[in-house]
C-alpha cells in the first residue's frame, strides 16, 4: 500500500514506521517540518527499506499540509490511507490558542489534503482522555460541550468530531491511545511529555531538595493514592495501528488501553525507588492548607498533572479487541514488573544535572 503519515518524527511515529516498513512492500510518505529528524529517523533503515520510505516536506498547521504542487501531483490519487499521529502534546491553559492550531486546524488541513488526494481511509490518532471528566470511557465519540481537564482534551474531542464529519469521503478510524509509555521489552522510550514529563519534574525537585540541604522531610502531593493512571506501552500502540491496516472497520473508536491500570501510590513508590529517595507522599484532601514552600513548589511544577492524579478511569475496549483477536497480538497485560522496568529505563538514561 501506500501510506502517508504525519507526526512520523515523534515517539509513536518512528516505532509504527519500523512496523510498516519491516517485512512489508509499503511504500511510506512521511510529512516532514524538521528534515534532520526525517532524515534521523530513515537512516536506521536498510538501503533497500529506504527506496520504500519518501520524505514530503510540509506542516500540518498551514493549508493543503504546506505541500508543493509537485509533491501533491506525485501523490494524488495513490495514497490508500492516511494516518494522523501529528500533535501538540502540553496541557497549560495559556497555550489554548495553539493547541487548537495544531490539534484542530492541524487535522482539518490533513483531512482537505486527503479529499484532495483521493485518499480511501483515515486513521486519526487521538486520546483516550477525550473523556474528560467522566470515570467510564467508551469507544464512541463524546460531547463536545462537556467538562473536560484542559485545552487539549478539548482540541481532540473537537476534532475527532470533526474527522467524523468526513465520513461521507472516505472510510474514517479514530485511535484513542492512553499515556503512551517506553517499549514494553526494552523500556526504551523517546518522549518529554505525560509520565516523562512527571519524572523529570520529580527528579529536578530531588535534586533542589538535596542541593538546598532539605533531606529528612516528606513532601506531600495533592492526588488520590487510589486513582489510576493508564499507562500503555508504544509498542502495544504501534502494533495495533499497524493491524489497523487490515483490520480496522469504518467510523469505529478504538480505546487502546490497560485495562489493569497501577494505582498513583504504586507509580510514586516506584519512581522513589528509581530515584532512590523515599521523601514523597499522596494527601487525599484537596483541603489542606499547611503545604510548605516546598511543597508549594512540588506541586506547581506538577500542576498540569493534578487532575490526572486524582482521576480513576475505567476504559471499554471491547473494539480494539474484537480488532486484535486472533492476530497474534495480545489483549494488554502490563505487569508490575514492566512498569518498574520502564521507569528505571528512564532514569537509567536521563538525568539532571546537580
Amino acid at each position: 500500500m501506500n501510506i502517508f503519515l504525519t507526526g512520523s518524527t515523534g515517539f509513536l511515529g518512528g516505532k509504527l514506521i519500523r512496523n510498516l516498513i519491516d517485512e512489508t512492500d509499503h511504500h511510506l510518505y512521511l510529512l516532514f517540518r524538521n528534515e534532520k529528524k526525517a532524515e534521523k529517523i530513515i537512516s536506521s533503515f536498510t538501503r533497500k527499506q529506504r527506496n520504500r520510505i519518501h520524505l514530503v516536506q510540509g506542516d500540518i498547521t498551514s493549508p493543503d499540509c504546506g505541500l508543493r504542487e509537485k509533491d501533491k501531483k506525485i501523490i494524488a490519487g495513490k495514497m490508500d490511507v492516511v494516518y494522523h499521529l501529528a500533535a501538540l502534546v502540553k496541557f497549560e491553559e495559556d497555550l489554548r490558542d495553539e493547541l487548537f492550531r495544531v490539534n484542530f486546524q492541524g487535522t482539518k488541513n490533513i483531512l482537505n489534503l486527503a479529499v484532495e488526494l483521493g485518499v480511501k481511509k483515515f486513521f486519526h490518532v487521538s486520546t483516550a482522555y477525550t473523556v474528560g471528566r467522566r470515570n467510564i470511557g467508551v469507544e464512541a465519540l463524546y460531547d463536545r460541550a462537556a467538562e473536560y481537564n484542559n485545552p487539549y482534551e478539548e482540541s481532540k474531542v473537537q476534532s475527532e468530531h470533526l474527522v467524523d464529519s468526513y465520513r461521507d469521503h472516505m472510510d474514517i478510524s479514530i485511535f484513542r491511545p492512553a499515556i503512551i509509555v517506553g517499549d514494553s521489552k526494552t523500556g526504551e522510550a523517546d518522549s518529554a511529555f505525560t509520565l516523562y514529563g512527571f519524572m523529570r519534574a520529580l527528579e529536578v525537585f530531588k535534586k533542589k531538595t538535596i542541593r538546598a540541604g532539605s533531606t529528612g522531610q516528606v513532601y506531600r502531593i495533592i492526588g488520590a493514592m487510589r486513582g489510576t493512571s493508564n499507562f500503555v506501552p508504544v509498542d502495544y500502540v504501534a502494533d495495533i495501528l499497524s493491524l489497523a491496516l487490515y483490520r480496522a472497520e469504518n467510523e469505529t473508536v478504538y480505546n487502546i488501553t490497560n485495562p489493569n491500570p497501577p494505582t498513583n501510590m504504586d507509580i510514586l513508590t516506584w519512581i522513589q525507588q528509581a530515584l532512590e529517595m523515599n521523601d514523597l507522599s499522596i494527601v487525599e484532601d484537596e483541603g489542606v492548607q499547611d503545604l510548605s514552600s516546598e511543597e508549594q513548589r512540588l506541586n506547581g511544577m506538577i500542576d498540569v498533572f493534578a487532575a490526572y492524579l486524582k482521576s480513576s478511569i475505567i476504559f471499554d475496549d471491547g473494539n480494539t479487541k474484537r480488532l486484535i483477536a486472533g492476530s497474534g497480538i495480545e489483549h494488554l497485560n502490563l505487569s508490575e514488573e514492566s512498569i518498574r522496568m520502564i521507569i528505571n529505563a528512564y532514569f537509567g538514561t536521563k538525568a539532571v544535572p546537580a
